[in-house]
């Protein structure tokens, strides 16, 4: 083989050599906290009052840039925050269909605006108002609540099949009666009609009323096995957080001074915090 061959052959093989280490340099491993590919472009909110930041702003109103979810307010560092930390394109995609009230039969309504609004990754936390709707004979039954979760989770997945899901746990509503039934403030705001099936006559050891805390108690429990289930059945797409928000040790200090029920900007944070964790964004 001719000299000048050897030389060229040579020279092509330090050239293949160059452009291979250059693609693996120039494609790092990701570490964790790193964006993923095809992260979530937009979030949207579904649920009740504590979606919306509800009476977060020292008014008993919503304050949705107070939300644990889709709050871009500097008090609390919600998931969107926190999203927006890791990828700036989301910046502005927030839609929040949550509203103060909501039980479960208004998921399908919140989730068919969720997919116009064509979202990325969207949050789930309802159920509270179907235990706070009245007596215990006017909680929803367990039955029906898993209906009208899995109606709103099936418009979802129907409409925005590729988009990701965070079913939450209800907060242990329960807990805000232990730590508050001996402030007399809690009481004196509770008395003004703050979910009456846990709430009402909060300082009676009457056997009816401590059977009534019970029952309500274990509707919380069965409303939060059923969204486990409810997420499993969705598929790989939807992921529940393990029971994160149902296991907040809530105190005084992260509610509002006006109702005593509703988390405040602290109590919003903690729960971004301990959603985030279970959510895998992270990751």
């Amino acid at each position: 083989m001719p000299r000048r061959w050897v030389a060229a052959l040579a020279c092509l093989a330090a050239l293949v050599a160059l452009a291979c280490e250059g693609g693996t340099s120039a494609t790092p491993r990701p570490t964790k906290g790193t964006p993923q590919p095809g992260g979530p472009g937009s979030i949207a909110a579904l649920g009740d009052s504590i979606s919306t930041g509800f009476a977060s702003c020292l008014v008993l109103t919503s304050c949705e840039r107070n939300s644990w979810s889709t709050g871009d307010g500097l008090r609390v560092r919600s998931l969107y925050r926190r999203l927006l930390d890791q990828d700036p394109a989301i910046r502005d995609r927030t839609y929040n269909h949550a509203r103060p009230g909501a039980r479960a039969d208004a998921l399908e309504g919140q989730a068919k605006a969720a997919v116009r609004d064509r979202a990325d990754y969207v949050t789930v936390l309802i159920g509270a108002n179907d235990v706070c709707r009245g007596g215990v004979d006017a909680m929803t039954p367990v039955a029906r609540f898993r209906a009208d979760v899995d109606r709103g989770l099936r418009a979802l997945r129907t409409g925005r099949p590729k988009a990701r899901v965070l079913v939450v746990s209800i907060p242990d509503l329960y807990r805000l009666w232990e730590v508050g039934h001996g402030d007399s403030r809690a009481v004196r705001a509770w008395r003004r009609g703050v979910c009456p099936a846990l709430l009402a006559d909060a300082t009676s050891t009457a056997p009816a009323d401590r059977a009534r805390r019970a029952a309500v108690r274990d509707r919380i429990d069965a409303y939060n096995a059923q969204l486990v289930a409810a997420c499993r059945a969705y598929g790989s797409r939807c992921r529940h957080d393990g029971g994160a928000v149902y296991k907040v040790r809530f105190t005084l200090d992260l509610l509002n001074p006006l109702d005593w029920f509703h988390p405040n900007a602290g109590g919003q944070g903690r729960l971004a915090e301990v959603t985030w964790r279970a959510s895998g964004l992270a990751d």
